[in-house]
Protein backbone atom coordinates (compact mmCIF):
# COMPACT_ATOMS: atom_id res chain seq x y z
CA UNK A 1 0.00 0.00 0.00
CA UNK A 2 1.54 3.55 -0.65
CA UNK A 3 2.02 5.95 1.46
CA UNK A 4 -0.67 8.30 0.72
CA UNK A 5 -3.24 5.65 0.98
CA UNK A 6 -1.69 4.89 4.49
CA UNK A 7 -1.95 8.49 5.79
CA UNK A 8 -5.78 8.78 4.17
CA UNK A 9 -6.72 5.60 6.14
CA UNK A 10 -5.01 6.85 9.36
CA UNK A 11 -6.94 10.06 9.14
CA UNK A 12 -10.49 8.61 7.78
CA UNK A 13 -10.18 5.37 10.00
CA UNK A 14 -9.95 6.91 13.43
CA UNK A 15 -12.08 9.69 12.32
CA UNK A 16 -15.00 7.04 11.42
CA UNK A 17 -14.50 5.44 14.33
CA UNK A 18 -15.27 8.62 16.64
CA UNK A 19 -18.36 9.46 14.83
CA UNK A 20 -19.72 5.66 15.04
CA UNK A 21 -19.04 6.00 18.96
CA UNK A 22 -20.71 9.51 19.20
CA UNK A 23 -23.47 8.26 17.40
CA UNK A 24 -23.51 5.01 19.56
CA UNK A 25 -23.23 7.10 22.74
CA UNK A 26 -25.50 9.93 21.65
CA UNK A 27 -28.23 7.36 20.34
CA UNK A 28 -28.39 5.50 23.93
CA UNK A 29 -28.15 8.45 26.12
CA UNK A 30 -31.30 10.39 24.14
CA UNK A 31 -32.98 6.96 23.89
CA UNK A 32 -32.54 6.93 27.98
CA UNK A 33 -33.52 10.50 28.15
CA UNK A 34 -36.90 9.88 26.01
CA UNK A 35 -37.73 6.57 28.13
CA UNK A 36 -37.23 8.76 31.53
CA UNK A 37 -39.63 11.49 29.50
CA UNK A 38 -42.19 9.06 29.04
CA UNK A 39 -42.53 7.66 32.30
CA UNK A 40 -42.08 11.00 34.14
CA UNK A 41 -45.40 12.37 31.33
CA UNK A 42 -47.38 8.78 32.09
CA UNK A 43 -46.96 9.67 36.03
CA UNK A 44 -47.69 13.48 35.73
CA UNK A 45 -50.59 12.73 33.44
CA UNK A 46 -51.84 9.40 36.05
CA UNK A 47 -51.50 12.00 38.47
CA UNK A 48 -53.70 14.36 37.48
CA UNK A 49 -56.36 12.15 36.30
CA UNK A 50 -56.24 10.32 39.41
CA UNK A 51 -56.72 13.79 41.27
CA UNK A 52 -59.38 14.35 38.72
CA UNK A 53 -61.56 11.19 39.20
CA UNK A 54 -61.36 11.72 42.63
CA UNK A 55 -62.52 15.14 42.64
CA UNK A 56 -65.44 13.64 40.77
CA UNK A 57 -66.70 11.27 43.08
CA UNK A 58 -66.64 13.49 45.89
CA UNK A 59 -68.55 16.24 43.67
CA UNK A 60 -71.20 13.07 43.47
CA UNK A 61 -70.58 11.99 47.33
CA UNK A 62 -71.42 15.40 47.94
CA UNK A 63 -74.71 15.75 45.79
CA UNK A 64 -76.46 12.36 47.46
CA UNK A 65 -75.02 13.47 51.05
CA UNK A 66 -78.38 14.84 51.97
CA UNK A 67 -80.35 12.01 50.88
CA UNK A 68 -77.96 9.42 52.64
CA UNK A 69 -77.68 11.21 56.11
CA UNK A 70 -81.19 11.56 56.06
CA UNK A 71 -81.16 7.96 55.96
CA UNK A 72 -84.55 6.53 57.83
CA UNK A 73 -85.23 3.21 59.77
CA UNK A 74 -88.36 3.02 57.54
CA UNK A 75 -87.50 0.71 54.68
CA UNK A 76 -90.06 2.57 52.50
CA UNK A 77 -88.30 6.03 53.44
CA UNK A 78 -85.11 4.27 52.85
CA UNK A 79 -86.09 2.77 49.59
CA UNK A 80 -87.34 6.11 48.35
CA UNK A 81 -84.24 7.96 49.48
CA UNK A 82 -82.11 5.87 47.48
CA UNK A 83 -84.31 6.02 44.62
CA UNK A 84 -83.65 9.51 44.46
CA UNK A 85 -79.92 9.47 44.98
CA UNK A 86 -80.04 6.99 41.88
CA UNK A 87 -81.49 9.48 39.80
CA UNK A 88 -79.62 12.35 40.92
CA UNK A 89 -76.50 10.27 39.83
CA UNK A 90 -77.59 9.45 37.00
CA UNK A 91 -78.02 13.10 35.96
CA UNK A 92 -74.67 14.01 36.87
CA UNK A 93 -71.98 13.69 34.12
CA UNK A 94 -68.80 15.02 32.50
CA UNK A 95 -67.93 14.89 29.39
CA UNK A 96 -69.34 12.59 26.44
CA UNK A 97 -67.73 9.20 28.10
CA UNK A 98 -68.04 10.78 31.97
CA UNK A 99 -70.11 8.90 33.90
CA UNK A 100 -71.21 7.54 37.20
CA UNK A 101 -72.48 4.31 38.32
CA UNK A 102 -73.30 1.99 41.19
CA UNK A 103 -73.11 -1.47 42.43
CA UNK A 104 -73.85 -3.29 45.23
CA UNK A 105 -71.61 -5.19 47.07
CA UNK A 106 -72.36 -8.22 45.68
CA UNK A 107 -71.94 -7.17 41.88
CA UNK A 108 -75.41 -6.39 41.04
CA UNK A 109 -75.72 -2.89 39.25
CA UNK A 110 -77.97 -0.46 40.17
CA UNK A 111 -77.03 2.54 38.30
CA UNK A 112 -75.57 2.75 34.68
CA UNK A 113 -76.41 5.73 32.75
CA UNK A 114 -74.40 4.91 29.06
CA UNK A 115 -75.56 1.34 29.57
CA UNK A 116 -79.44 1.02 31.20
CA UNK A 117 -79.43 -2.58 29.53
CA UNK A 118 -77.24 -3.83 32.53
CA UNK A 119 -78.86 -2.27 35.38
CA UNK A 120 -80.37 -5.08 37.54
CA UNK A 121 -77.85 -7.57 36.33
CA UNK A 122 -75.72 -9.56 38.51
CA UNK A 123 -71.60 -8.45 36.90
CA UNK A 124 -69.89 -10.28 39.64
CA UNK A 125 -68.59 -12.95 37.64
CA UNK A 126 -67.72 -10.28 34.47
CA UNK A 127 -64.35 -10.73 33.28
CA UNK A 128 -62.55 -8.55 30.29
CA UNK A 129 -60.55 -9.64 27.56
CA UNK A 130 -57.43 -10.88 29.72
CA UNK A 131 -59.38 -12.62 32.16
CA UNK A 132 -59.52 -9.90 34.48
CA UNK A 133 -62.09 -9.99 36.93
CA UNK A 134 -63.57 -6.37 36.38
CA UNK A 135 -66.36 -5.97 39.28
CA UNK A 136 -64.74 -7.76 41.50
CA UNK A 137 -61.47 -5.87 41.32
CA UNK A 138 -63.87 -2.33 42.01
CA UNK A 139 -65.28 -4.07 44.98
CA UNK A 140 -62.14 -4.77 46.81
CA UNK A 141 -61.09 -1.28 46.11
CA UNK A 142 -64.35 -0.37 47.84
CA UNK A 143 -64.00 -2.72 50.60
CA UNK A 144 -60.33 -1.15 51.24
CA UNK A 145 -62.36 2.26 51.67
CA UNK A 146 -61.94 3.75 48.14
CA UNK A 147 -59.42 3.81 45.73
CA UNK A 148 -58.15 3.48 41.73
CA UNK A 149 -58.41 0.33 39.46
CA UNK A 150 -57.37 -0.17 35.73
CA UNK A 151 -59.60 -2.24 33.65
CA UNK A 152 -60.68 -2.61 30.08
CA UNK A 153 -64.61 -1.66 29.43
CA UNK A 154 -66.32 -0.24 26.79
CA UNK A 155 -66.20 3.06 25.59
CA UNK A 156 -69.54 4.56 25.06
CA UNK A 157 -68.70 6.96 22.12
CA UNK A 158 -66.62 4.39 20.30
CA UNK A 159 -68.14 0.92 20.98
CA UNK A 160 -65.07 -0.09 21.41
CA UNK A 161 -62.80 -1.13 24.38
CA UNK A 162 -60.71 1.08 25.91
CA UNK A 163 -58.18 0.78 28.65
CA UNK A 164 -60.22 3.21 31.38
CA UNK A 165 -59.01 4.38 35.34
CA UNK A 166 -62.06 4.33 37.48
CA UNK A 167 -62.03 5.23 41.44
CA UNK A 168 -64.68 3.90 43.86
CA UNK A 169 -65.57 4.83 46.97
CA UNK A 170 -68.37 2.97 49.47
CA UNK A 171 -71.80 3.92 50.90
CA UNK A 172 -71.53 1.65 53.56
CA UNK A 173 -75.02 1.73 54.87
CA UNK A 174 -76.77 1.71 51.74
CA UNK A 175 -74.21 -0.79 51.04
CA UNK A 176 -73.29 0.40 47.66
CA UNK A 177 -70.31 1.07 45.27
CA UNK A 178 -70.36 4.36 43.66
CA UNK A 179 -67.67 5.52 41.33
CA UNK A 180 -66.78 7.03 38.10
CA UNK A 181 -63.85 6.17 34.88
CA UNK A 182 -62.01 7.81 32.95
CA UNK A 183 -60.85 6.59 29.39
CA UNK A 184 -57.17 6.36 29.04
CA UNK A 185 -57.05 6.54 25.32
CA UNK A 186 -56.56 10.11 24.85
CA UNK A 187 -53.16 9.65 28.10
CA UNK A 188 -52.14 6.52 25.47
CA UNK A 189 -52.38 9.14 22.57
CA UNK A 190 -50.38 11.96 24.07
CA UNK A 191 -47.31 9.31 25.15
CA UNK A 192 -47.43 7.82 21.45
CA UNK A 193 -47.43 11.38 20.41
CA UNK A 194 -44.45 12.49 22.93
CA UNK A 195 -42.45 9.00 21.93
CA UNK A 196 -43.18 9.98 18.12
CA UNK A 197 -41.69 13.56 18.76
CA UNK A 198 -38.25 11.61 21.13
CA UNK A 199 -37.67 9.44 17.97
CA UNK A 200 -37.97 11.93 15.53
CA UNK A 201 -35.47 14.06 17.63
CA UNK A 202 -33.16 11.16 17.90
CA UNK A 203 -33.47 10.57 13.67
CA UNK A 204 -32.90 14.47 13.32
CA UNK A 205 -30.06 14.39 15.59
CA UNK A 206 -28.03 11.28 13.68
CA UNK A 207 -28.52 12.78 10.44
CA UNK A 208 -26.93 15.83 11.90
CA UNK A 209 -23.95 13.45 13.03
CA UNK A 210 -24.29 11.94 9.42
CA UNK A 211 -23.73 14.85 8.01
CA UNK A 212 -20.84 16.18 9.63
CA UNK A 213 -19.11 12.90 9.09
CA UNK A 214 -20.15 13.19 5.27
CA UNK A 215 -18.64 16.66 5.49
CA UNK A 216 -15.55 15.57 7.44
CA UNK A 217 -15.00 13.07 4.73
CA UNK A 218 -15.58 15.00 1.91
CA UNK A 219 -12.74 17.46 3.25
CA UNK A 220 -10.50 14.63 4.03
CA UNK A 221 -10.93 13.72 0.31
CA UNK A 222 -10.78 17.30 -0.89
CA UNK A 223 -7.57 17.26 1.42
CA UNK A 224 -5.96 14.11 -0.09
CA UNK A 225 -7.24 15.50 -3.78
CA UNK A 226 -5.00 18.47 -2.90
CA UNK A 227 -2.29 16.64 -1.75
CA UNK A 228 -2.49 14.29 -4.70
CA UNK A 229 -2.80 16.96 -7.56
CA UNK A 230 0.21 18.95 -5.78
CA UNK A 231 2.26 16.03 -5.76
CA UNK A 232 1.34 15.29 -9.21
CA UNK A 233 2.02 18.77 -10.59
CA UNK A 234 5.49 18.81 -8.72
CA UNK A 235 6.15 15.30 -10.29
CA UNK A 236 4.83 16.62 -13.32
CA UNK A 237 7.49 19.64 -12.84
CA UNK A 238 10.03 17.47 -12.03
CA UNK A 239 9.72 15.03 -14.86
CA UNK A 240 9.58 17.99 -17.17
CA UNK A 241 12.79 19.54 -15.90
CA UNK A 242 14.29 16.27 -15.92
CA UNK A 243 13.15 16.04 -19.48
CA UNK A 244 14.57 19.38 -20.52
CA UNK A 245 17.72 18.66 -18.40
CA UNK A 246 18.39 15.93 -21.04
CA UNK A 247 17.54 16.92 -24.34
CA UNK A 248 20.07 20.09 -23.18
CA UNK A 249 22.96 17.48 -22.53
CA UNK A 250 21.65 15.68 -25.26
CA UNK A 251 22.69 18.51 -27.19
CA UNK A 252 25.74 19.54 -25.07
CA UNK A 253 27.18 15.88 -26.08
CA UNK A 254 25.97 16.75 -30.05
CA UNK A 255 28.22 19.90 -29.90
CA UNK A 256 31.07 17.92 -27.92
CA UNK A 257 31.02 15.26 -30.55
CA UNK A 258 30.30 17.30 -33.71
CA UNK A 259 33.64 19.67 -32.34
CA UNK A 260 35.31 16.13 -32.10
CA UNK A 261 34.45 15.11 -35.40
CA UNK A 262 35.49 18.21 -36.94
CA UNK A 263 38.35 19.32 -34.91
CA UNK A 264 40.10 15.80 -34.39
CA UNK A 265 38.99 12.94 -36.67
CA UNK A 266 38.31 14.91 -39.61
CA UNK A 267 41.40 16.93 -39.29
CA UNK A 268 43.56 13.78 -38.79
CA UNK A 269 41.54 12.60 -42.32
CA UNK A 270 42.50 15.39 -43.95
CA UNK A 271 45.88 15.23 -42.89
CA UNK A 272 46.10 11.30 -43.99
CA UNK A 273 44.48 12.13 -47.62
CA UNK A 274 47.03 15.11 -48.26
CA UNK A 275 49.75 12.45 -47.79
CA UNK A 276 48.32 9.76 -49.33
CA UNK A 277 48.10 12.09 -52.06
CA UNK A 278 51.63 13.54 -51.95
CA UNK A 279 52.53 9.63 -52.09
CA UNK A 280 50.70 9.58 -55.11
CA UNK A 281 51.95 12.04 -56.69
CA UNK A 282 55.13 11.43 -56.25
CA UNK A 283 54.51 7.56 -57.47
CA UNK A 284 53.26 9.25 -61.28
CA UNK A 285 56.38 11.23 -61.09
CA UNK A 286 59.07 8.76 -60.53
CA UNK A 287 60.75 6.37 -63.69
CA UNK A 288 59.78 3.22 -62.19
CA UNK A 289 55.80 3.37 -62.24
CA UNK A 290 53.50 0.85 -60.47
CA UNK A 291 50.24 0.76 -62.33
CA UNK A 292 48.47 -1.70 -60.03
CA UNK A 293 50.21 0.58 -56.75
CA UNK A 294 48.69 3.59 -58.50
CA UNK A 295 45.27 2.49 -59.22
CA UNK A 296 45.02 0.58 -55.83
CA UNK A 297 45.98 4.54 -54.17
CA UNK A 298 43.91 6.13 -56.44
CA UNK A 299 40.87 3.94 -54.94
CA UNK A 300 42.14 4.37 -50.99
CA UNK A 301 42.21 8.46 -51.73
CA UNK A 302 39.04 7.98 -53.09
CA UNK A 303 37.24 6.00 -50.47
CA UNK A 304 39.07 8.18 -47.90
CA UNK A 305 37.57 11.28 -49.13
CA UNK A 306 34.00 9.03 -49.06
CA UNK A 307 34.70 9.22 -45.58
CA UNK A 308 35.36 12.50 -44.75
CA UNK A 309 32.36 13.76 -46.38
CA UNK A 310 30.44 11.06 -44.17
CA UNK A 311 32.16 12.37 -41.08
CA UNK A 312 32.14 16.26 -41.99
CA UNK A 313 27.94 15.23 -42.66
CA UNK A 314 27.69 13.35 -39.63
CA UNK A 315 29.58 16.02 -37.25
CA UNK A 316 27.59 18.78 -39.04
CA UNK A 317 23.80 16.44 -38.59
CA UNK A 318 24.87 16.68 -34.48
CA UNK A 319 25.55 20.37 -34.19
CA UNK A 320 25.68 22.56 -37.37
CA UNK A 321 28.66 25.16 -36.45
CA UNK A 322 26.81 28.01 -38.84
CA UNK A 323 23.98 27.85 -35.87
CA UNK A 324 26.26 28.72 -33.22
CA UNK A 325 28.09 30.60 -35.59
CA UNK A 326 25.51 32.76 -37.60
CA UNK A 327 22.18 31.65 -36.34
CA UNK A 328 19.28 29.83 -36.86
CA UNK A 329 18.33 31.60 -40.07
CA UNK A 330 21.82 30.59 -41.85
CA UNK A 331 21.46 26.93 -40.16
CA UNK A 332 17.70 26.28 -41.60
CA UNK A 333 19.23 27.62 -45.12
CA UNK A 334 21.61 25.32 -45.10
CA UNK A 335 19.47 22.40 -43.86
CA UNK A 336 16.85 22.91 -46.80
CA UNK A 337 19.62 22.83 -49.17
CA UNK A 338 21.25 19.76 -47.95
CA UNK A 339 18.26 18.17 -47.60
CA UNK A 340 16.83 19.12 -51.20
CA UNK A 341 19.83 18.06 -52.55
CA UNK A 342 19.63 14.75 -51.34
CA UNK A 343 15.72 14.27 -51.57
CA UNK A 344 15.17 16.29 -55.20
CA UNK A 345 12.30 17.97 -52.88
CA UNK A 346 12.32 21.69 -53.74
CA UNK A 347 12.07 22.99 -49.99
CA UNK A 348 12.19 26.67 -50.26
CA UNK A 349 13.00 29.31 -46.94
CA UNK A 350 11.99 32.36 -45.91
CA UNK A 351 12.88 34.45 -42.95
CA UNK A 352 10.43 37.72 -41.97
CA UNK A 353 12.13 40.16 -39.68
CA UNK A 354 10.08 42.62 -38.31
CA UNK A 355 11.45 46.15 -37.00
CA UNK A 356 12.81 46.13 -33.43
CA UNK A 357 13.18 41.86 -34.31
CA UNK A 358 14.53 40.43 -30.79
CA UNK A 359 17.69 38.41 -30.55
CA UNK A 360 17.02 34.83 -30.69
CA UNK A 361 18.75 33.04 -27.43
CA UNK A 362 20.79 29.82 -28.03
CA UNK A 363 17.91 27.44 -26.24
CA UNK A 364 15.35 28.86 -28.96
CA UNK A 365 17.77 28.83 -31.71
CA UNK A 366 18.39 25.04 -30.97
CA UNK A 367 14.76 24.39 -30.39
CA UNK A 368 13.67 25.65 -33.97
CA UNK A 369 16.27 23.87 -35.61
CA UNK A 370 16.01 20.29 -34.22
CA UNK A 371 11.78 21.37 -34.63
CA UNK A 372 12.78 21.97 -38.36
CA UNK A 373 15.02 18.98 -38.70
CA UNK A 374 12.27 16.89 -37.62
CA UNK A 375 9.72 18.00 -39.37
CA UNK A 376 11.43 17.99 -42.95
CA UNK A 377 13.12 14.43 -42.16
CA UNK A 378 9.11 13.08 -41.74
CA UNK A 379 8.78 15.16 -44.82
CA UNK A 380 11.66 13.40 -46.99
CA UNK A 381 10.33 9.70 -45.23
CA UNK A 382 6.80 9.75 -45.01
CA UNK A 383 4.88 12.89 -46.94
CA UNK A 384 5.55 12.18 -50.73
CA UNK A 385 5.55 15.42 -50.99
CA UNK A 386 7.27 17.43 -53.94
CA UNK A 387 7.68 20.36 -52.24
CA UNK A 388 8.08 21.89 -48.61
CA UNK A 389 8.78 25.23 -47.65
CA UNK A 390 10.08 26.95 -44.45
CA UNK A 391 9.02 30.59 -42.72
CA UNK A 392 10.39 32.31 -39.76
CA UNK A 393 9.52 34.96 -38.62
CA UNK A 394 10.94 37.22 -35.92
CA UNK A 395 9.25 39.93 -33.94
CA UNK A 396 10.25 41.97 -30.62
CA UNK A 397 8.38 39.37 -28.89
CA UNK A 398 8.12 36.11 -30.21
CA UNK A 399 9.48 33.46 -33.11
CA UNK A 400 7.56 31.15 -34.99
CA UNK A 401 8.73 29.05 -37.40
CA UNK A 402 6.24 27.33 -39.74
CA UNK A 403 6.89 24.08 -42.30
CA UNK A 404 4.25 23.26 -45.05
CA UNK A 405 4.30 20.74 -47.57
CA UNK A 406 2.04 19.37 -50.39
CA UNK A 407 2.47 16.11 -49.53
CA UNK A 408 -0.55 13.33 -48.54
CA UNK A 409 -1.22 14.81 -44.82
CA UNK A 410 -2.22 12.72 -41.45
CA UNK A 411 -5.12 12.53 -39.08
CA UNK A 412 -4.18 15.29 -36.14
CA UNK A 413 -6.55 13.69 -34.10
CA UNK A 414 -3.91 10.89 -33.85
CA UNK A 415 -0.67 12.39 -33.96
CA UNK A 416 -0.13 12.40 -30.01
CA UNK A 417 -2.31 9.79 -28.51
CA UNK A 418 -3.13 7.59 -31.53
CA UNK A 419 -2.32 4.14 -32.68
CA UNK A 420 0.26 5.46 -35.22
CA UNK A 421 1.45 8.42 -33.07
CA UNK A 422 5.14 8.81 -32.67
CA UNK A 423 8.04 10.67 -30.78
CA UNK A 424 8.54 13.45 -33.05
CA UNK A 425 5.89 15.33 -32.37
CA UNK A 426 5.55 14.53 -29.17
CA UNK A 427 9.43 15.74 -29.12
CA UNK A 428 8.88 18.83 -30.26
CA UNK A 429 5.95 19.56 -27.88
CA UNK A 430 7.76 19.11 -24.62
CA UNK A 431 11.10 21.00 -26.50
CA UNK A 432 8.43 24.00 -26.95
CA UNK A 433 6.93 24.08 -23.67
CA UNK A 434 10.13 23.88 -21.58
CA UNK A 435 10.68 27.47 -23.02
CA UNK A 436 6.77 28.37 -22.53
CA UNK A 437 6.04 27.62 -26.24
CA UNK A 438 3.16 26.03 -28.47
CA UNK A 439 2.72 23.62 -31.35
CA UNK A 440 0.18 23.67 -34.01
CA UNK A 441 -1.23 21.37 -36.34
CA UNK A 442 -3.10 21.10 -39.56
CA UNK A 443 -2.93 18.86 -42.40
CA UNK A 444 -5.32 17.61 -45.20
CA UNK A 445 -4.55 15.60 -48.72
CA UNK A 446 -2.01 18.42 -50.23
CA UNK A 447 -1.26 20.93 -47.61
CA UNK A 448 0.28 20.14 -43.91
CA UNK A 449 1.67 22.97 -41.97
CA UNK A 450 3.28 22.30 -38.49
CA UNK A 451 3.92 26.16 -36.77
CA UNK A 452 6.39 26.38 -33.41
CA UNK A 453 5.79 29.84 -32.00
CA UNK A 454 8.03 30.66 -29.00
CA UNK A 455 7.57 33.62 -26.60
CA UNK A 456 10.54 36.13 -26.56
CA UNK A 457 10.87 37.62 -22.81
CA UNK A 458 12.39 41.04 -23.73
CA UNK A 459 11.59 42.03 -20.45
CA UNK A 460 11.06 40.03 -17.02
CA UNK A 461 12.58 36.58 -16.80
CA UNK A 462 14.82 35.45 -19.04
CA UNK A 463 14.45 31.77 -21.03
CA UNK A 464 16.60 29.60 -19.56
CA UNK A 465 20.14 28.85 -20.47
CA UNK A 466 21.75 25.75 -20.93
CA UNK A 467 23.66 26.32 -17.95
CA UNK A 468 20.74 27.52 -15.82
CA UNK A 469 19.04 24.46 -17.34
CA UNK A 470 21.77 22.01 -16.19
CA UNK A 471 21.90 23.48 -12.51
Amino acid sequence: MKLKAKIVLLAIVPFLAAIATIETGVRREATALAERQHTITQAAYMASKELELKHYVELATTAIAPLYDAGSDNARDDALLRTRALDVLEKMDFGKDGYFFVYDMHGRTLMHPREPDLVGRDLWSLRDSQGTPTIQQLLAAAARGGGYVRYLWHRPSTGKVASKLGYVVPLERWGWMIGTGIYLDDVDAALAHIDAEAAANIDRTMQWIDAIAVAGLAVIALCALVLNVSEYRSADAKLKRLARQVVESQEHERARLSRELHDGISQMMVSVKLLLESALARLERSDAREPAAEAALSTGLARLGDTLREVRRISHALRPSMLDDLGVAAALEQLTRELGDESGITIGFTQISHTHAATLPDAVNTVLFRIAQEALTNIVRHAHASSASLALEISHDAVTLTISDNGRGFDVTDAFVGRRSGVGLRNMRERLEALGGSLSLSSQTGHTAVSARVPLHTTGTPLPSLQEVRS
